[in-house]
């Protein structure tokens, strides 16, 4: 008689998933067979909590690109995605939301928006040489403010945009930053989205209008940087 294993808690298999995205991370790109060797876990296991991971968008499989020798296909190896490694998170998030709320409480609201002024201008300071770099074009200047931002695990891209209601004249970018470091704090302290705006306003030279945050529950902070156009007749000749 075969006794079927009973069925684990939820909170056991996302445990174990979670040691197979630290896993891929630590080791990617590996297999299945290589991740059950680490783990200790059934093939079985592996491929479920595979199927799940690859589901969620949080690993995919790594295309080699390395020429490899031997008979049959190589097996599958997978590597984490961009999605996987924000999913991973850290402690830093909830460490910062104690700091700060610590702050708050021991020396008042006025410490919390000084120490938000502080963080935006040690931004500003560090992006200021790259934006300065790309030239005086609001265009070249965003997309460096992008990179800069990309760089710091900030997720941003910039497209083209005309601003809802607005003149026809009035043209602009949509910055977008899909993912926040410090998301948790800066939903019990907007002051830290609002200092990052006005450093984003003095790098670009032009007043930008923060239009969604992920900390007010949003999908992506969103900024609109005008890049106003006056048609040619208008323009000054004096």
């Amino acid at each position: 008689m075969v006794i079927a294993p009973a069925p684990q808690p939820a909170a056991v298999r996302a445990s174990a998933r979670d040691r197979v995205l630290h896993t891929i991370t630590e080791h990617g790109p590996v297999s299945a067979a290589q991740l059950g060797e680490l783990l200790g876990l059934t093939s079985t296991a592996v491929r479920r909590h595979l199927d799940h991971l690859t589901e969620g968008g949080f690993i995919e499989e790594h295309e080699a690109t390395a020429h490899r020798r031997g008979r049959g296909r190589p097996a599958r190896s997978y590597v984490v995605t961009p999605a996987g490694h924000r999913a991973l998170g850290s402690d830093y998030d909830h460490l910062a939301g104690q700091a700060v709320r610590f702050l708050a409480e021991t020396a008042g609201p006025a410490a919390v928006d000084a120490f938000a002024q502080r963080r935006a201008a040690e931004l500003e300071s560090r992006y200021a040489g790259r934006l300065d770099a790309s030239g005086d074009g609001t265009d070249a200047r965003a997309q460096a403010l992008v990179d800069a931002l990309t760089a710091d695990g900030f997720s941003a891209s910039a497209r083209a945009v005309g601003q809802p209601g607005a003149p026809t004249q009035l043209t602009g970018i949509q910055l977008c930053q899909g993912h926040c470091p410090v998301q948790d704090v800066a939903e019990e302290f907007p002051q830290l989205c609002d200092a990052e705006t006005e450093a984003f306003s003095r790098l670009l030279g032009v007043h930008v209008q923060r239009l969604a945050t992920l900390a007010h529950g949003d999908h992506v902070c969103t900024t609109f940087i005008p890049t106003p156009t006056v048609p040619h007749k208008e323009r000054s000749t004096r």
